[in-house]
């Protein structure tokens, strides 16, 4: 059971960590600063695999009309996808990602909105930087450099995200041995720098939770280790940039709750002073973000 007492001893030995501030930048005609308020980013699936049916739109009409919606609701940034991160879904090519991103974008970019697109491939990402998306939710290490350098020549950022394999569907097991954050740490150094060495200066910092390592198939490890990454997530601002993180969903504790989980593993991001939220439930986590700020 996590208790008081846990959250004040981590605090207590990691205090010189609490008072680190993070880069703000104005991205989109939006200014995005974490030392002030933690922003939420909608999911808009274009992979009919992807489990979170509530996020699933299988048209281009319907990813716009969703897009303004979750717009509405509160999403500072609306992240598109259109290929499934689960192990046993469809692989999908760069040219079917892009015929299928690109109008979305598109529409959504020219509307005022700030988008991002999840992708690992370079092709895709400069198309969609060209039609107007503004943030690339880099899923994957291979060519890194030559896509730092892409979002640079666009005026965008980026989203690193952690990924223990080459692209977020060939991934195996994930090293959970000491302190996480430690090893997140040296792992963000690097990569920091050598997004700013290509020219990016505006970027988030994602630890990985949502993606599905072979090791983390029992429920209470990696519920585990999803809380105390959550947790610790204000050790990371000491790089100087802010965090990003994917809520997850903890099926095996939820069940017919599922859509619970998100907003619950939002307090724990929020307590550990995440920046930027991905989440399937925008108003659902923006009321607890919001209720979290009366205090």
């Amino acid at each position: 059971m996590l208790r008081l007492e846990d959250l004040a001893e981590l605090a207590s030995r990691h205090a010189e960590a609490l008072p680190a501030r993070v880069a703000a930048f104005d991205l989109g005609g939006r200014r995005f600063d974490g030392n002030v308020r933690s922003d939420l980013m909608g999911v808009i699936n274009l992979s009919a695999d992807s489990w979170y049916r509530e996020s699933v739109v299988l048209t281009a009409e319907a990813a716009i009309r969703r897009g303004h919606v979750l717009a509405a609701q509160g999403a500072a940034i609306l992240d598109i996808g259109a290929e499934s991160t689960l192990a046993h879904a469809a692989r999908v090519d760069d040219a079917a990602q892009t015929s299928q991103l690109l109008p979305v974008v598109h529409e959504l970019a020219a509307s005022g909105h700030v988008v991002s697109v999840e992708t690992y491939h370079p092709s895709v990402t400069r198309a969609c930087l060209e039609a107007g998306a503004k943030v690339l939710n880099l899923t994957g290490n291979d060519r890194s450099d030559e896509l730092f350098r892409m979002v640079a020549d666009h005026d965008a950022a980026v989203i690193l995200c952690h990924v223990q394999g080459s692209n977020v569907r060939e991934v195996g097991d994930l090293d959970l041995s000491g302190d996480p954050a430690a090893r997140l740490h040296d792992h963000f150094a690097r990569q920091i720098e050598a997004a700013q060495r290509n020219g990016v200066s505006r970027l988030w910092i994602d630890p990985g939770l949502g993606f599905y390592y072979r090791n983390l198939g029992d429920s209470k490890t990696r519920i585990r280790h999803q809380m105390r990454v959550f947790l610790n997530t204000f050790r990371l601002r000491s790089l100087g940039f802010p965090t990003c993180h994917a809520l997850p969903h903890a099926f095996e504790c939820f069940e017919d709750e599922v859509r619970s989980a998100e907003p619950f593993f939002a307090v724990l991001a929020a307590l550990g002073k995440t920046d930027l939220l991905r989440t399937h439930e925008v108003p659902r986590t923006r009321a607890v973000l919001e209720t979290l700020r009366v205090w």
